[in-house]
């Protein structure tokens, strides 16, 4: 009898099949996982923004007009006061600002597109159609 010294090529295949199958896996539960990172900041960068907002108001008497609210990487500022030192970009990298909207001073609305359609936190159907999104979510923000 001779002694095998090695694998047969179908046992490398198995071994192989698995390894792929199990990559696939793990990578698409990757993806998920950085998306619900960069909704969790989106999230954290709206209370940030909302509490900036609040404490305008007090200072000021009234929110800023929604062409007066500063964009991506802009300071919120009135006079020598700083409430925002710079208001955040999306978490992607790109500079896409936050929808922000006050008609008239007196209450706000802020949106974020999420890219995770099944965050608890999510939109109902009617706010959602409110929002500019074109990813299937959105969560906003008004004045308490």
């Amino acid at each position: 009898m001779r002694k095998r010294n090695g694998f047969t090529l179908i046992e490398l295949l198995v071994v192989i099949s698995v390894i792929a199958i199990l990559t696939t896996l793990l990578m698409a539960n990757f993806v998920g996982i950085r998306q619900r990172g960069r909704d969790g900041q989106r999230k954290s960068n709206l209370y940030n923004m909302q509490s900036a907002l609040e404490l305008y108001r007090a200072d000021v008497g009234a929110y800023p007009e929604s062409g007066a609210f500063p964009g991506c990487g802009q300071q919120l500022a009135n006079g020598d006061a700083i409430y925002m030192q710079e208001v955040p970009c999306d978490p992607t990298g790109d500079e896409v600002d936050y929808d922000y909207e006050s008609l008239d001073g007196i209450s706000y609305i802020i949106i974020a597109c999420l890219e995770n359609e099944n965050d608890s936190d999510r939109d109902d159907a009617d706010m959602y159609a409110q929002s500019n999104c074109d990813t299937p979510a959105s969560f906003t923000l008004t004045n308490p």
